[in-house]
């Protein structure tokens, strides 16, 4: 179900839009959600403009268990229901963690937009297995679990303390209370 959208070519508006990727997502998924977005961009009458590949980051949260993610960025033209369509086909596709969509210009001349064609070239994600993407636990990061390398532990200091003894002072003679009443 398509939401419908009324072209005015005079009030085209310039968008941007934001979108992390599950960490564990594959070539051909990427190109598969990167063209479902393009599409729903371009059935609602808009142009694409820009479309980058931030790749895989760090998230600042953790977001459904996920703490890397791989972000996209995509600028574009469209009308009002454009952004909707757009945001509508991200919720439905699991494989996206999070979308912002924000409005950058109004009333901008649809003809008058020249696109760059390696500007929107990217469709597929370079996926590199590198050894340093594997996430350790909470409990292997502080070298807590037995699963941890023994070298990376950290083994307690052990330093001997010499006993220190106070010197003998005398105790001040203490004064018998009286008892009251008696004085």
């Amino acid at each position: 179900m398509a939401t419908e959208v009324k072209n005015d070519p005079k009030r085209a508006s310039d968008y941007e839009t934001v979108f992390i990727l599950r960490p564990d997502i594959d070539s051909e998924t990427s190109e598969r959600v990167i063209s479902r977005v393009v599409s729903s961009i371009e059935g609602s009458g808009g142009r694409l403009t820009k479309v980058e590949s931030w790749g895989k980051r760090r998230l600042a949260y953790p977001i459904g268990k996920q703490r890397k993610g791989f972000y996209l960025y995509i600028r574009y033209l469209g009308y009002g229901g454009t952004v909707t369509e757009l945001e509508r086909n991200l919720r439905m596709l699991d494989m996206v963690l999070r979308h912002m969509s924000v409005l950058i210009a109004k009333d901008i001349d649809f003809a008058s937009v020249e696109v760059d064609p390696e500007e929107v070239k990217v469709r597929r994600i370079e996926i590199t297995a590198d050894e340093d993407d594997r996430e350790e636990s909470f409990e292997a990061q502080l070298g807590l679990s037995d699963d941890a390398p023994r070298d990376s532990r950290r083994e307690p200091a052990v330093t001997e303390v010499p006993e220190v003894t106070a010197p003998a002072e005398e105790t001040p003679a203490v004064a018998e209370p009286t008892p009251v009443g008696e004085a």
